[in-house]
């Protein structure tokens, strides 16, 4: 009885999972078809990259304020006064491996995957992807593919951008809020981080941009039932793209190496 309950209750999981799956499949084999669409392109390196410069700087400069504050209570209280130096590492590592990614990944999500869906949402609705079928052009190649191209190379690049805020950020907190001794705290940082920390965190953010990109997309094809309809997709795009990427976030994180030197 319990298995015949809960296979209906999987068959829409599934199936979803099947249809943004197959729509990244479609989108990959249309990656490499010409012509491509290069003022799409520009336009949403602009609208992902460019527009998201301020939330991405808030987000990252009080992720690391903060960050940087319970590290400072964290060594001040349990390893003793003094210790605070070895903070920088951590705070690098923190920001760089997880938090900045996750943060920015989720920022973009709300900012551009919403749009994405109710952009695609209101062509559907008012049957502009119909015109474009009739007029013999592919929808997935010219509305998915730039977006998910251009996705996939502007959260790396605003992930990088949030790093350097954020670890500032956490430098500012200990040096010249607490008077943590500034040589110190440096020299503990570029002597324990490493290259790849800040590496892994970028393939992460690349993962992340793809996904916000195919499910903003998806949730755009499958919207009806009008301005309602728009809305729905919206607020499904956020929810389903945020929670992929705290998903696939832990996933990444384990399949990933924690060191390339040892």
């Amino acid at each position: 009885m319990n298995s015949r309950v809960r296979l209906p209750l999987l068959l829409p999981f599934f199936q979803q999972l099947g249809e943004a799956g197959i729509l990244f499949g479609k989108t990959v084999k249309n990656m490499f078809r010409r012509p491509w669409e290069k003022k799409i392109f520009i336009q949403q390196l602009e609208s992902i990259g460019v527009r998201s410069l301020p939330v991405v700087s808030l987000t990252a400069a009080f992720g690391g304020l903060v960050f940087g504050l319970q590290t400072y209570i964290g060594f001040h209280r349990y390893i003793g006064p003094g210790s605070e130096t070895y903070g920088g590492p951590i705070i690098s590592l923190g920001l760089s491996k997880e938090l900045i990614p996750i943060l920015v990944g989720l920022m973009v999500t709300g900012r551009v995957g919403s749009a994405m869906a109710a952009e695609i949402g209101t062509m559907k609705i008012t049957e502009q992807i119909d015109a474009l079928h009739s007029l013999g052009a592919n929808p997935i190649q010219y509305l998915i593919v730039p977006r998910t191209l251009a996705s996939f190379l502007m959260l790396p690049i605003l992930t990088l951008y949030g790093d350097i805020i954020g670890i500032t950020a956490g430098f500012f907190y200990n040096v010249v809020i607490m008077n943590v001794n500034r040589i110190i705290y440096l020299k503990n940082t570029l002597l324990y981080l490493e290259i790849w920390d800040i590496v892994s965190g970028l393939l992460k953010a690349s993962v992340f941009g793809v996904i916000i990109a195919i499910v903003g997309c998806w949730q755009g094809l499958k919207a009806e039932g009008g301005a309602e309809g728009v809305g729905r997709a919206t607020t499904r795009t956020v929810v389903i793209a945020s929670i992929s990427i705290l998903i696939f976030n832990f996933f990444i994180s384990k399949a990933l190496p924690a060191s390339l030197t040892r």
